[in-house]
């Protein structure tokens, strides 16, 4: 079995909406929905098998099962599956917020730090993300904007429109803007540190905690650049199209537009999971064959032969 297909686990924070339900045919009744995990393995939110004769386990049981192997050459590299990846939707602000490094998140959590990027579905005209400071700012100066609660003014705020492609390395700080939906390739970890919550109560009533000491301790405090575009320019072939949006040493994502039909095999170094945006397809090889609608996932094991991905979709194609 080399080609499986994936069910989320979701999650209710109290800044979601309920577009993964209505457009992104997510099955739950939980309100709002905020996220759901579609490839994951994190404790937090495993994500499920719903296929063949490993369904029913989640995709770190079936990785344990098969001693890691399917992850490839370059994923048996990280201490754990690399990768994170979800689908977020925003109805309200998310935190200001900042994610450590991989020295500092093992240092002090016992995880990976988090690099991650989105790639944005859809924004309500004028939804904007905050992206770094707009000015050079000392630590000092970032601290005493927390503590006077004007931090907002020390941050980029940036438009943001569908298929704009953002690159949040760690130690940017940033939060998603109300009206957007994004899918979210990150580390494989679970690490936050909110700097600035708009005074928000959690469901019984309790300001949601702040992280400003470690925070500071990871943040990078310089402007950013805000051009938020794909790396690689679009590739053209019979039947698909594919674009580079981001590549790093933890993840690389390509966008796939297929309308039509290609086989090829899996490379041994690396996993693909398959993140269907738009309309669906098939993916098969000789002995399996699934079916993704817009808004469902797929892992394919590294090293399969003669997959056949067919029907008329964009895709996301994330490996590392």
């Amino acid at each position: 079995m080399s080609i499986i297909k994936l069910s989320p686990s979701f999650k209710d924070y109290l800044w979601g909406g309920e577009k993964l339900v209505k457009d992104y045919n997510k099955q739950t009744d939980m309100c709002p929905l905020a996220e759901s995990w579609e490839v994951s393995t994190h404790p937090d939110g495993p994500s499920y098998i719903v296929n063949g004769e490993y369904k029913g386990l989640t995709l770190a049981q079936y990785l344990d099962k098969k001693a890691n192997k399917p992850v490839g050459i370059n994923g048996e590299k990280f201490k754990d599956f690399p990768v994170l990846i979800k689908f977020i939707d925003a109805l309200q602000d998310l935190s200001i917020q900042v994610h450590p490094d991989d020295e500092y998140g093992l240092k002090h959590e016992g995880e990976y730090g988090k690099t991650e990027m989105w790639y944005v579905l859809d924004a309500n005209p004028k939804s904007r993300i905050y992206y770094g400071t707009n000015k050079d700012l000392s630590r000092d100066e970032f601290e005493a904007s927390i503590k006077d609660q004007t931090v907002l003014d020390n941050l980029q705020a940036v438009e943001v429109v569908a298929g704009d492609v953002i690159f949040v390395k760690a130690g940017t700080i940033h939060a998603i803007g109300a009206g957007i939906v994004i899918c979210e390739i990150q580390q494989n970890s679970n690490t936050t540190y909110r700097v600035y919550d708009y005074h928000r109560k959690d469901a019984e009533g309790n300001l949601r905690d702040l992280h400003v000491e470690k925070a500071l301790d990871v943040s990078n405090l310089s402007p950013l650049n805000t051009d938020f575009k794909p790396m690689g320019k679009l590739e053209e072939f019979q039947d698909f199209t594919k674009q580079l949006l981001i590549t790093c040493r933890y993840f690389t994502t390509h966008k796939i537009v297929i309308n039509g039909s290609t086989t090829y095999d899996v490379s041994a170094d690396s996993f693909e999971s398959v993140v269907v945006l738009e309309g669906s397809i098939s993916i098969s090889d000789k002995d399996e064959e699934v079916t993704l609608v817009k808004g469902e996932s797929a892992f394919i094991d590294a090293g399969s032969k003669n997959i056949k991905i067919s029907g008329q979709a964009t895709y996301l194609l994330v490996s590392v």
